[in-house]
């Protein structure tokens, strides 16, 4: 088994060497760039919910398993919605993202252990680019990323089908065994590990009482190479590839 759990000590040398050839770091965004305790995705959530009850003139309880049935059908529940009833993702992203974001708070510290990194550093989010400006800009931090990769631009195929990872890797000329993907979802990083990038899981530090159990375990499976609570503190050792010298290669 080559998953590491991550522990608030600093990655060994031989972990940090693991890291050393990167310099393409790609990461998700809902989830995984804040903790729940800010309440982002839950808002967004309950708005595809509100917007199937709109939609369909369906209760809460039936839109909300309509929702789900699409999501573990087709990956995303726009998509669902696009081949199922023809409609408009502009309307259905810009319904589902008119959210709260004042418990998010800036985070100085993931900014700086963002901009610390050898390299690009792009987004890569099932969700739309203004959500992505928007969370990234109140988290102070927008502005360490290169570009923001949507699922407009992955032309509305989510995580995890293979072809929107290719997509991405050949818009951003990326070389996939000099990347680092972070994901919050175990399932969204089966392909990158497959194309070849180090592989990192972000679980809560604390129970999300607005996610399923199975979506926020330490999953302990070949394509996913580490996990962690703590993405700053995961990334900060990483910096300049942290290796320091004196340190065998």
């Amino acid at each position: 088994m080559n998953t590491h759990a991550f522990s608030p000590d600093a990655l060994p040398p031989l972990q940090r060497e693991a890291f050393a050839h990167v310099d393409h770091w790609i990461f998700d965004l809902d989830n995984t760039l804040y903790s729940h305790e800010a309440k982002v995705w839950p808002q967004v959530d309950e708005r595809i919910t509100l917007f199937l009850t709109e939609l369909f003139g369906l209760d809460g309880m039936s839109s909300r398993a309509l929702q789900k049935y699409y999501y573990q059908r087709y990956g995303t529940t726009l998509k669902g919605l696009m081949e199922e009833h023809d409609v408009d993702p502009d309307d259905f992203l810009d319904f589902a993202h008119q959210i709260d974001l004042s418990l998010l708070d800036p985070d100085p510290k993931l900014g700086e252990a963002i901009a610390a990194l050898p390299g690009r550093k792009l987004i890569l989010t099932n969700g739309s680019r203004g959500h992505a400006e928007n969370v990234a800009g109140k988290l102070g931090i927008l502005h360490h990323f290169e570009d923001i990769f949507d699922i407009v631009e992955a032309g509305f195929r989510p995580k995890p089908e293979r072809e929107t990872y290719e997509h991405f890797l050949a818009k951003h000329a990326v070389d996939p065994g000099r990347a680092a993907m972070f994901e919050d979802i175990e399932k969204n990083l089966l392909v990158p590990s497959a194309l070849g990038m180090k592989t990192v899981l972000i679980i809560p530090r604390t129970p999300d009482p607005f996610r399923e159990a199975w979506e926020q375990a330490a999953i302990e499976a070949g394509h996913v190479h580490y996990v962690t609570n703590d993405l700053t503190g995961f990334l900060a050792p990483l910096a300049s590839q942290a290796i320091s010298p004196g340190e065998e290669k």
